[in-house]
């Protein structure tokens, strides 16, 4: 197995992440050695939800501007309606989606986090699932929606909602053995 530690997961989040989508698969990667890196828009604690009630907060390590992607192995996007509808609007968030792409580094999305992919555009001809609401729209920007809960497609990983968070993190670390077996 390879040595995690030399991993390293860049999480994009804002305001209105589903507290567990974050949280969750965040502890997992630490608990596995891997270094997590959480960047938004500010770096003032950002307001997590348990669907539709507030939920705990956590304070980002840096701004969206100061990522530099080359310092990653992979990209970690949790959903929340309004975290990934917000951060679609930023456009150094969708760069940054967008550089992991180019770069073929692993991206992993659950709920409404492939707002983020559609609008990054590297949909096209992937087998993807998210939250219901949003198949409509993958399957609109080209990709193959399926409803399972995790989906490997090459570097994408996505899932469905947070009951799917356990084969979600499983995927993720299996997928970051690969990459670092490989390197």
């Amino acid at each position: 197995m390879a040595d995690l530690s030399n991993a390293h997961v860049l999480i994009l989040a804002t305001d209105g992440f589903e507290q567990d989508e974050l949280f969750k698969p965040r502890q997992a990667l630490l608990d596995a050695g891997v270094k997590v890196t959480l960047a938004s828009i500010k770096t003032d604690p950002i307001q997590g939800m348990q669907h539709d009630v507030k939920g705990d907060t956590i304070t980002p390590d840096m701004v969206l501007d100061d990522v530099d992607t080359e310092d990653y192995t992979a990209l970690l996007l949790p959903g929340g309606v309004a975290n990934p509808d917000t951060l679609r609007m930023e456009d150094r968030a969708i760069e940054i989606i967008e550089e992991f792409a180019d770069d073929e580094k692993l991206i992993a999305a659950i709920c409404h986090a492939p707002w983020l992919l559609i609008e990054a555009d590297v949909v096209d001809g992937k087998r993807m699932t998210s939250w219901p609401s949003l198949r409509t729209d993958l399957a609109n920007a080209g990709a193959d929606v399926v409803d399972e809960e995790v989906v490997r497609d090459g570097q994408f990983i996505t899932s469905r909602k947070p009951d799917d968070i356990p084969a979600f993190n499983a995927a993720i670390l299996a997928a970051l053995q690969e990459e670092l077996a490989d390197a």
